[in-house]
């Protein structure tokens, strides 16, 4: 009695693990959360550490020792991240950009010069996510479709072209921020401070800016999913009408 019972088990399961267990895996993946987007909490701590100790080793020991470390602790960072099997391509451009960094203010020979890459960024950034604004291409939206494969269904939306143009020109508001700020802060030589503006002005105010992002996609993709419904109901409704008109025969007099 057991044995006839197995094969039918076997049969039974194998269905559904092949056609409920995948998009039940699909359906159940948990969403990244906010913090999780920008990288969690290591990635607020890996940005912010080269700069805190750029700043520390240079009050202590002098410009070229805080150059060395603020290096050194990036190259930590990645091997760090390496040994983790954490994704590198946030520690490599964030390498990339403490030496950079580094570089300038070598040879500017002045500490604040560690900030000036970072503050002339955020200008050209501001820059170009504006001009994306003006030529009907925001941003925001380019991006988040284009990584979600989802088209560019929501251009030819209204609402939801200006809902991304929003959220666009809150990023570009950051960037902007940062570049005031900072600048001034540089001008009047205020190099701790100017480091604490980098870090605050960072992750807290890009997360700012992220949650208008967000409002921009749910917008978009309700309207977008309400439209191609819409849709759907129009064409039926056609095609029973034909069907009624043409299906019937003829009624005769």
């Amino acid at each position: 009695m057991t044995e006839p019972a197995r094969p039918g088990e076997k049969t039974d399961e194998s269905p559904a693990g092949e056609t409920g267990a995948e998009p039940g895996r699909a359906g159940d993946k948990p969403q990244p959360t906010m913090l999780e987007q920008m990288g969690g909490v290591s990635g607020l701590v890996y940005s912010s550490l080269p700069i805190v100790v750029f700043v520390l080793a240079n009050s202590f020991f002098g410009l070229t020792v805080g150059i060395w470390s603020a290096i050194g602790s990036a190259v930590a960072i990645t091997i760090l991240r390496l040994v983790r099997r954490e994704p590198l391509q946030p520690a490599i451009s964030g390498f990339f950009g403490v030496a950079i960094a580094a570089f300038i203010a070598y040879r500017t020979g002045s500490a604040k010069g560690f900030f000036l890459f970072g503050i002339w960024a955020s200008l050209v950034y501001g820059g170009v996510f504006v001009l994306s604004v003006l030529v009907r291409w925001p941003l925001a939206g380019v991006v988040w479709n284009f990584l979600n494969g989802t088209g560019h269904a929501w251009r030819r939306d209204k609402p939801s072209r200006l809902g991304y143009d929003i959220a666009t020109l809150a990023l570009a508001a950051v960037f902007f921020a940062r570049f005031v700020v900072q600048r001034w802060l540089y001008e009047a030589d205020y190099t701790g401070w100017l480091a604490f503006a980098k870090i605050a002005m960072g992750y807290p105010l890009y997360g700012l800016a992220l949650l208008v992002v967000v409002w921009a996609v749910r917008r978009s993709d309700k309207r977008l999913k309400a439209l191609e419904e819409a849709k759907a109901a129009e064409e039926e409704d056609v095609e029973a009408r034909l069907r009624l008109k043409y299906g019937q025969p003829p009624q005769e007099a």
